[in-house]
């Protein structure tokens, strides 16, 4: 039975959990609430299986290069050269297989490790020689933008071979008979997803709890799962009334998945967040904080690499103008996912829900005929806000 106490209690203690986790949910909020606004006002077109596909795909690069972005921003950096890389990357992977006739597996691999060197040399001047990371990125910006247009000669290379294109532009392979327009293997999957999210959900707030550490109410924690259950479950069903779950989906899935685990879960990660968090402190207590945000610049590039491969698979060719404002996009898909300027802060799960934030907003004012001018003007806005409110969870 429910003592007086504890009924006073509780409300207060909900009270208190909503102020100090605004920045998680506010976002996931705020996009819940732009989806339904773009669904009203564009007659139900957002979320038509074709368009929730084409969502998907068209901000695939984002989510793989916010969650290489969200290491930096955490660790007090900042990369603007990931734009140029990407482009420069996708230009790399037209030499080597449309005009040198390398194989697919081999370009991949080529062009991961050249992405993972060119994070290394930026890397290495932020960490070793001290250089504002703005700086060197800003110079990298330059340079790689200037060797993609070298490479390509101010030309186009394509087409890619048909199995590098399923990269980005395939989808996976169907195992069990559809039957009503649904694919019935990538509804499992989606469905699996979900449950798998739920799982851990339960089981991180069963540790948090086991080691005394202040956890969200009870009812609020299964009112959240339930709200995410069916979210992903509608959203996977919307994808596979389509033509199926996107390969490059199950790309995004398993590299969430494998960055989550890493910044809860491993010694590193934590690492990496009290180098940003206090990074006297961090090198003080034992912490090899140089190297630390050394390897975070290599991890950008690598996953630069993958996002401009991605980009050259679904546009089938290499062109010059390809990269070109994605730091933009990337920068500010990890500070409205509730990423800190000042670094020590930010989640995975935040990164992946300011990249569809932006994907959904980009989409649905393309849908209702806003022009670019606009488009630009109102996500300058947006970006604007979430790091006012960055400012004042600083101050508070």
């Amino acid at each position: 039975m429910t003592t007086p106490q504890e009924a006073i209690t509780a409300p207060k203690l909900a009270t208190s959990f909503w102020k100090d986790n605004l920045r998680d949910y506010g976002m996931l909020i705020s996009l819940v609430v732009i989806v339904i606004f773009f669904q009203f006002a564009t007659g139900g077109i957002l979320l038509k299986p074709l368009n929730v596909t084409n969502i998907v795909l068209q901000n695939s690069y984002i989510v793989i290069m916010a969650l290489g972005m969200l290491m930096v921003i955490v660790t007090g950096h900042i990369d603007l050269s990931v734009g140029s890389v990407a482009g420069f990357i996708g230009g790399l992977a037209g030499l080597l297989m449309v005009r040198w006739g390398f194989d697919f597996a081999s370009s991949i691999v080529i062009c991961l490790v050249v992405g993972g060197l060119i994070g290394a040399i930026q890397g290495y001047f932020v960490a070793y020689f001290k250089i504002p990371s703005f700086i060197v990125t800003l110079a990298g910006m330059l340079v790689f933008r200037g060797f993609m247009i070298a490479i390509l000669g101010s030309q186009a290379i394509g087409p890619f071979p048909p199995i590098f294109q399923k990269l980005s532009s395939g989808y996976v392979v169907e195992l069990i008979s559809s039957d009503g327009g649904v694919y019935l293997t990538s509804f499992i999957l989606g469905l699996l997803l979900a449950a798998a999210l739920v799982w851990q959900n339960f089981r991180s707030r069963a540790r948090r709890i086991s080691h005394g550490v202040e956890s969200e109410p009870m009812g609020f924690f299964i009112g959240k799962n339930i709200v995410v259950l069916a979210a992903i479950g509608y959203v996977a069903y919307l994808i596979s009334s389509h033509r199926g779950m996107p390969n490059v989906l199950i790309i995004m899935a398993v590299l969430v998945a494998a960055y989550g685990f890493f910044t809860n879960r491993t010694i590193i990660g934590r690492q990496i967040y009290a180098v940003g968090g206090n990074a006297r402190a961090a090198e003080l207590s034992g912490i090899k904080t140089t190297r630390l945000v050394f390897w975070t610049f290599v991890n950008m590039g690598v996953l630069a690499a993958l996002g401009g491969l991605v980009v050259a698979a679904r546009l089938n060719s290499a062109t010059p103008k390809a990269g070109s404002g994605f730091e933009l996009d990337v920068i500010a898909a990890c500070f409205i996912g509730g990423a800190s300027a000042y670094g020590g802060v930010g989640k995975v799960t935040g990164a992946v829900i300011g990249a569809f934030l932006m994907g959904v907003m980009n989409n649905g004012m393309s849908i209702l005929g806003i022009g670019i001018d606009y488009q630009q003007v109102i996500k300058g806005l947006v970006l604007l806000g979430a790091v006012c409110v960055d400012v004042y969870n600083q101050r508070r």
